[in-house]
């Protein structure tokens, strides 16, 4: 009988060889499973929580280039903008032409004009070609370069004109310069880009009250608004 056989079992059970059965702890294995699982959930909501608090001091810039949400595109404000200079009173020659049948009207508006402080050129009657033609108020005709320029300056003092681009003298091109001129009437020659022609019409009365021509003045001088991009808040 071997030693390891304990008494009183007999030889039945006699254990012999050098192999000995292996005793096992229950349960081992599923606890090693519950930990490995547990510490898989401690880092994702440890990563979850670092993510976010990146999100909040970063202002969301990088939950949405990780989580590709669409942001607003910026709102749009109105900022000033440069307004293209106009030429002062001044700067603008006005040969007055009376078309209409009523006599004195030409010198009456140029002497009104003139206190206005604009330049007077020639005064007296329109050509034939608009001599009681015109049926509106006044016909502003000068250089094409007075559609952005003198013609809207002149149109505040008189409501209702229209505007007539004459054709230039071929070859012959026009100077920067209205206030340089004859005194004595229309330059002759090529048309100056500040030299305007005020043909006054059948429908004219008078001028536009001062006060009103003067506040159109500055309003057409004002920077006109212009849409300029403001910053976005989060998405």
């Amino acid at each position: 009988m071997s030693m390891l056989t304990p008494p009183g079992m007999g030889g039945k059970y006699r254990i012999t060889g050098d192999k000995y059965p292996r005793m096992r702890r229950t349960g081992g294995r599923r606890k090693l499973v519950l930990a490995a699982t547990g510490g898989v959930l401690a880092l994702g909501l440890v990563g979850w929580g670092t993510f976010q608090l990146v999100d909040v001091f970063t202002g969301g810039s990088t939950a949405t280039a990780a989580g590709g949400r669409n942001c607003p595109a910026p709102a749009t404000s109105a900022s000033p903008a440069k307004a293209t200079p106009l030429p002062a009173p001044g700067r603008i020659k006005v040969n007055v032409l009376n078309a209409t049948e009523r006599s004195g009207l030409a010198k009456q508006t140029a002497d009104a004009l003139k206190k206005r402080g604009f330049a007077i050129g020639e005064v007296g009657n329109a050509t034939e070609e608009y001599d009681k033609k015109v049926k509106g108020t006044v016909l502003l005709l000068g250089a094409a370069d007075a559609v952005d320029g003198a013609f809207p300056v002149l149109a505040t003092q008189v409501g209702g004109a229209k505007q007539k681009v004459e054709a230039p003298v071929k070859g012959e091109p026009a100077k920067a310069d209205a206030a340089e001129g004859e005194a004595d009437g229309a330059a002759k020659g090529p048309r100056k880009p500040n030299e305007v022609d005020l043909i006054i019409g059948d429908g004219f009365k008078k001028l536009a009250p001062e006060a009103a021509a003067t506040g159109a003045l500055k309003a057409l001088n004002a920077p006109k608004p212009s849409p300029s991009p403001t910053a976005a808040g989060r998405c």
